[in-house]
């Protein structure tokens, strides 16, 4: 390849790179086309994809245009691929390690969320997390709780009224 062509693909990269949220490094050694497709359709769900890329290429775009994924250049070695996580972040990272969970020779090697570098292990902790949604629901759900208890002792003086109001009506007709 020339160095337009290869240009030309460290310019690819490096805008892949800006556009994503997190970038997941991962070994790929041994995989089929049937289960590199299998994982491409389930990151896709996750607003993600995976993309094999050179490694010298990959290492030139984060030193010359993509500096703050300074942390993952170490990783790039062997036959590697990435995934670019364009929407939830955490998502992505959940897919990832899922599917390795079922293919031995996928090895999610690190990444990088939010600016920071982070291993495997950091990864996978991630991973464990509930998604945006339901931590957002949870909060919310914490933070009514306390109303809805004072509006349940409130609504329940006037009922306890109005029961003692109706004992004490059918005590005297009775």
């Amino acid at each position: 390849m020339d160095r337009k062509g290869k240009d030309q693909l460290r310019q690819v990269a490096a805008a892949r790179l800006s556009k994503s949220k997190a970038v997941i490094v991962a070994e790929y050694r041994g995989l089929t086309v049937e289960e590199l497709t299998k994982l491409r359709v389930e990151l896709r769900k996750a607003s993600a994809e995976f993309k094999i890329v050179k490694n010298r290429i990959a290492k030139k775009a984060i030193s010359i245009e993509q500096q703050q994924f300074e942390g993952l250049s170490k990783s790039f070695k062997g036959p590697v691929g990435v995934i670019y996580a364009y929407g939830d972040s955490a998502h992505a990272t959940k897919t990832a390690l899922n599917f390795e969970k079922d293919h031995a020779n996928f090895k999610v090697t690190a990444g990088q969320l939010d600016g920071a570098a982070y291993t495997k292990a950091q990864l996978q902790v991630i991973a464990d997390l509930p998604s945006k949604d339901v931590l957002l629901a949870q909060i919310i759900g914490r933070l009514v709780a306390p109303h809805r208890g004072i509006l349940n002792v409130l609504n329940g003086v006037n009922l306890n009224l109005v029961r003692v109001i109706n004992a004490i009506k059918d005590k005297k007709s009775a």
